[in-house]
């Protein structure tokens, strides 16, 4: 266990916990802490203007502090009053595994910090886009239990092979953006690869579906009215630059619906248009929309295609309860209905969740294939005949017999016995010295094995993933790093050696450090360098030290007129310095 637990971790399965890493507190440095602090003093001040009420309420709520950077073991004892935990997580993980994390009311915090350079915005997942975006919103009962089922149905949403090399090359380029160093020409190259990715995806699957509602909603999404909306998605309550943008008329607001799973966004861009939801509860009714139109509720023949397509592990049910997962190879259709199914590779049948006895992937170790609808002339389906009936058909112990469904499908051989689910519905027969063909191809023949043939006359649901989480190994995943990491400098551990000094003094550690003699050092040896001068303003500010002021904020001026790209950086964090020295008087 290298993290610390609590009953609703303990509830999480091994699947999951897999993704989980230790925070490792100490890591962060003092530059770290004063981009966290920076970013949150600005956000708060800002967006107690434009965000849903919950957000300013919720950061009290979740433990939430403006100058430090959250412990995830602090956020998780104030989390759990109401009912909700948090995890750092390995950098990206899938989208499946996240939302399926949601559905257990955790939230996933990648633990990395952005760099000093980017920190407006950064595609890379990081902690002030997830701990002080996502986690102050949860506080609402409402969103709280959006997200939740959110994540219960999306982690059922059936990918596509494109889904998963996409969420590879967008990973790949949120990696390399936040590294130091990395070259222009190939943050170029990983995006234009991006681009080309989305342009060729064909037809969009259910989870690329259910990830664009996610992204209008959980991450950007607005809410009230078209005219005055709040902000309460995390990708714009963590980003000091979008948070002030989708405000202005430049972005368009359209009301939120069902439409906004089928509207693209690019990760790499300001959005320029957001949905406004009217509330939190209409969230959940677009959503429950959308879910109508997956194949966990459709089934049918194009569920079980969507497996096949997939490429990944997923589970039909049939009419009958019955449930096989594994990675679906063929179906066979008759009059749009499917008539023949096939796995391959290791298989498991359950019912309602739960692995039925005798039926784990050890005994279909390669793969299950099963006639199922109705039986040709025979308007009776299987599942709805009594045991006379079954006797009747002489579909009965020890009787051997040819079955032949509609679609050309036969079965032939002898019955040794069947399964039936609780409510006495036969769900399985089983047979020995059997053979099923479909016309003049062998579909399946025995040897020594017994044959089990599905009770059902149609595919009711088709999800990803399996119907038991016990039935598969699904641990396969090993921690990395989820950025570059690269040798610190002697000259950067200087830097952050007068960052720490700073941070200690303001928090009155170590009050015999000479601010006047670090603004000299600062100014001489890293004259580029801007936030640890803001704070010394604040500093010398909040000190009455006004002659000390006016020489930061002139320093401050050159810095500005050598790199305009962090002048409006410099203005904010001078303004908030200087209104909160009024609202103090």
């Amino acid at each position: 266990m290298s993290y610390e637990s609590n009953p609703i971790l303990d509830k999480l399965p091994e699947h999951l916990k897999q993704f989980i890493k230790p925070q490792n507190y100490d890591d962060y440095t003092a530059i770290n802490q004063a981009v966290w602090r920076y970013v949150m003093r600005k956000n708060v001040d800002y967006l107690s203007m434009v965000a849903h009420q919950t957000y300013v309420d919720g950061l009290q709520k979740t433990g939430i502090s403006i100058d430090h950077i959250p412990n995830m073991y602090g956020m998780n004892r104030i989390l759990q009053e109401i009912g909700w935990a948090a995890v750092a997580v390995d950098g990206f993980i899938p989208p499946s595994a996240f939302m399926e994390f949601q559905a257990y009311n955790v939230l996933v915090i990648a633990s990395d910090i952005r760099q000093l350079e980017h920190i407006e915005y950064t595609p890379a997942p990081d902690i002030i886009h997830e701990g002080a975006g996502h986690a102050p919103i949860i506080a609402n009962p409402e969103y709280a239990e959006y997200l939740r089922r959110f994540g219960e149905i999306g982690c059922k949403a059936i990918s596509n092979a494109k889904d998963y090399e996409l969420y590879e090359a967008v990973r790949h380029l949120s990696i390399i953006k936040e590294a130091a160093n990395t070259p222009d020409t190939e943050i170029d190259k990983a995006e234009k690869h991006i681009e080309a990715l989305q342009n060729n995806m064909g037809e969009p699957s259910e989870i690329a579906l259910i990830r664009n509602l996610h992204w209008w909603t959980v991450e950007y999404g607005l809410i009230g009215s078209v005219e005055q909306p709040k902000i309460y998605g995390a990708g714009l309550l963590s980003s000091i630059g979008e948070s002030a943008w989708c405000m202005t008329d430049q972005v368009k607001k359209v009301p939120y619906s069902l439409e906004a799973a089928n509207t693209s966004f690019d990760i790499t861009k300001p959005q320029p248009q957001l949905f406004v939801t009217p509330d939190f509860a209409f969230l959940s009714q677009v959503l429950e929309e959308f879910a109508n139109t997956m194949a966990l509720r459709t089934g049918g023949l194009s569920g079980i295609q969507k497996l096949i397509n997939s490429k990944e592990l997923g589970t039909i049910e049939l009419s009958t309860g019955l449930q096989v997962s594994g990675n679906f190879d063929s179906v066979i259709a008759h009059k749009n209905k499917s008539v023949f199914f096939q796995t391959t590779g290791p298989t498991a049948l359950s019912f309602r969740e739960k692995e039925l006895v005798g039926h784990s992937t050890k005994q279909h170790y390669d793969g299950f294939g099963s006639p199922m609808g109705k039986l040709k002339g025979i308007n009776l389906a299987i599942e709805d005949m009594s045991p006379r009936d079954l006797k009747a058909y002489n579909i009965y112990e020890g009787q051997t017999i040819t079955l032949e469904f509609e679609g050309e499908i036969k079965i032939k051989g002898e019955i040794i016995t069947g399964t039936r689910n609780l409510k006495g519905e036969i769900i399985l027969i089983t047979f020995k010295d059997c053979i099923v063909t479909h016309r003049d191809k062998v579909l399946f023949e025995s040897d020594e094995r017994l044959y089990n043939m599905a009770v059902g006359e149609h595919i009711v649901s088709a999800f990803n993933g399996p119907a038991d989480l016990n039935s598969f190994d699904l641990v396969n995943h090993e921690i990395t790093s989820s950025s570059s990491k690269t040798l610190v400098s002697e000259k950067q551990q200087q830097l952050e050696n007068y960052y720490r000094q700073v941070r200690e003094f303001r928090e009155g550690v170590n009050t015999t450090i000479s601010r006047h003699k670090v603004f000299e050092q600062i100014s001489l040896e890293f004259p580029e360098d801007w936030l640890l001068s803001v704070e010394l303003y604040e500093l010398a500010m909040n000190n009455g030290d006004q002659d000390f002021a006016n020489e930061i904020k002139k320093h401050l001026e050159s810095v500005k007129n050598r790199n305009p790209k962090v002048g409006q950086l410099i203005d904010d964090g001078v303004q908030l310095v200087e209104a909160n020295l009024v609202l103090k008087k």
